[in-house]
């Protein structure tokens, strides 16, 4: 597993950051750079399971380990998602993926914290920085 990291300064109050970041409307729009149509399904709440997918029911699921509202949203990954089912816990315990936010003289600083495995370093390397300026964006305008 590699640990990576991604920030943005963005022109905004980090309640807006935030809403932009988990509103579904919105949420919507920033993450069709990783696959257009994606979503998730469950609840934002500390322990809840959650599922992100693509419109094929593709995806993974994981748990909210951490809320602190408009400040930070830390996710546990488990395993993937095929035709909408679960397939078991096949991801090592450390896959996580965490947005925190922080206020800056200017705004918002937006960090997002991943461990993924190799396969996937370069695909979040170039994802998540377009994916970041598309929340800069919505965030801003």
């Amino acid at each position: 597993m590699k640990k990576l990291e991604f920030s943005i300064d963005i022109n905004a109050p980090k309640e807006k950051v935030w809403d932009i970041l988990w509103n579904d409307q919105s949420y919507r729009k920033w993450t069709a750079i990783f696959i257009p149509g994606s979503y998730y399904e469950g609840e934002l709440k500390e322990g809840n399971d959650i599922r992100f997918l693509s419109p094929g029911l593709h995806g993974i699921f994981a748990m909210v380990q951490k809320v602190i509202p408009f400040k930070s949203m830390h996710f546990v990954h488990f395993g993937l998602v095929l035709d909408g089912i679960s397939q078991g816990k096949t991801f090592a315990e450390n896959a996580i993926e965490y947005y925190d936010l922080y206020e800056i003289e200017q705004g918002t600083k937006l960090i997002v914290t991943i461990r993924t495995e190799d396969e996937y370093i370069t695909y979040f390397s170039n994802s998540f920085p377009r994916a970041l300026n598309a929340v800069k964006q919505l965030s801003e305008s």
